[in-house]
């Protein structure tokens, strides 16, 4: 990790920016397997599979007995720990569904919305060097508390042609039924489009590599909705002196081994901490069976030391990363002046594993700086607000005539005669 310390005002944008990635015509890759799904469909999504997974897959759909054999596989240790991560997603987001109130806008015109559920969701469930089986938790979940009426996955399959069973039971679990072996930017194009198999979603959701997420980014264009754009993993971490230098380097490490790309910075005002952390980093990471990973990480990520707390939230707000934990000893005081990032973790003990598993909160965030302007997952993010109006006779005079001179002022004919024409005809009543 390169160490900084007090760097100037003026370099702090320099220091946000992200690792480039080795793109190689990406898009034009990406877009050529789009097409080809878009022209052949299944053919294409086996094509795929035999290119990259290195496997042939004849029946796409997962079947109810794979799904059930999936559960003999678990340990009833883990299904006690993805029962209660379960129920803690569902109490939290449960709790996001809100009824908003009639709203007479003026004196006989009510206004309200209505939470709608979006009909068909495709989730997308990586599976390459590690089953994400808590992703598929923390978007199952709230699409199902949500009400949406087709729910459609689609994962990779392994080099024996099934899926990995944790994923599968995550799925059953969660009530999903609708499970496709299909990979890559590949899933992405069926799930936007459609082929004999797998349905077409109206909107799309999932992590994945730059492939996967330069074909959701593309499908966008196309017209279909996704979560949110996304990068690779991260998480900044503000320490002060009371901060236990062990806990902090397991929290960089926790996501530096989550992929090559990723990165991990600390920020800090003392320099015992960060010296101790750099030391701990070293004894940690020797042990961890990712250890390859999380090195090719950390030569990405930084040691940060500024002059005060108040300033690492500043060099926080500014880079808006993915998650940001707060371990100093007025860590609610400081989490009042965060303005960017996905989620927040305060305090020494709520790591960030916490809200990757099982806490409640979505880990489905947004990564590159997109905190800035995005959300996480959330109950919502399956859900359209449709706004509703009614106009009494009553509201129509009170509020018509506002109606006619704003519609005249545009040059807008046709509105204010939809108006006058109904004004009229209560007058003439």
């Amino acid at each position: 990790m390169k160490t900084i310390i007090f760097p100037e005002n003026k370099i702090w944008q320099e220091l946000c920016r992200r690792p480039e990635i080795a793109r190689n015509d990406l898009e034009k890759t990406v877009r050529g397997i789009i097409d080809h799904v878009k022209a052949e469909g299944d053919k294409a999504i086996r094509y795929y599979s035999e290119k990259y997974d290195k496997v042939s897959v004849l029946e796409l759909k997962v079947s109810a007995e794979e799904i059930r054999k999936s559960e003999e596989q678990i340990p009833q240790e883990l299904k006690t720990a993805i029962s209660i991560a379960k129920k803690n997603i569902e109490n939290f987001h449960s709790a996001q569904l809100i009824t908003e109130p009639v709203i007479e806008t003026y004196k006989d015109v009510r206004c309200w919305r209505k939470n709608v559920a979006i009909e068909k969701v495709g989730l997308y469930i990586p599976g390459g060097t590690a089953p994400l089986f808590s992703t598929l938790l923390m978007l199952g979940v709230p699409a199902k508390i949500a009400g949406c009426r087709e729910i459609v996955l689609c994962t990779p399959p392994g080099k024996n042609g099934t899926i990995n069973p944790l994923i599968l039971y995550a799925a059953h679990v969660t009530g999903i039924s609708e499970i496709y072996k299909a990979g890559g930017a590949q899933a992405i194009a069926a799930l936007a489009f459609g082929t004999e198999s797998i349905p077409k979603a109206y909107k799309i959701f999932g992590p994945g590599n730059q492939y996967v997420m330069k074909a959701k980014e593309l499908v966008q264009q196309d017209g279909v909705a996704i979560d949110m754009p996304a990068g690779p993993s991260e998480v900044m971490i503000i320490a002060d002196k009371d901060a236990n230098p062990e806990f902090i380097a397991a929290d960089l490490l926790s996501q530096a081994e989550h992929g090559t790309d990723s990165q991990v910075i600390m920020l800090t005002d003392d320099q015992n901490i960060l010296k101790e952390v750099e030391s701990e980093i070293e004894k940690q990471v020797d042990v961890l069976p990712r250890k390859d990973i999380a090195l090719k990480a950390l030569e990405n990520s930084k040691l940060i030391m500024l002059r005060t707390i108040e300033d690492c939230i500043d060099f926080s707000n500014l880079y808006a990363p993915e998650h940001l934990v707060i371990n100093v000893i007025d860590a609610k005081s400081a989490a009042n002046r965060v303005k960017n990032a996905g989620s927040v973790f305060l305090g020494a003990y709520s790591c960030e594993s916490a809200g990757d598993y099982a806490s409640g909160t979505n880990h489905t965030l947004p990564t590159n700086g997109y905190a800035r302007s995005y959300s996480g997952v959330s109950t919502d993010s399956f859900i359209k607000k449709i706004t509703f109006q009614q106009i009494s006779a009553e509201g129509i005079r009170n509020l018509g005539p506002q109606i006619e001179v704003m519609a005249e002022a545009e040059l807008l004919i046709g509105h204010r005669n939809a108006v006058s024409i109904r004004l009229k005809s209560l007058k003439n009543d």
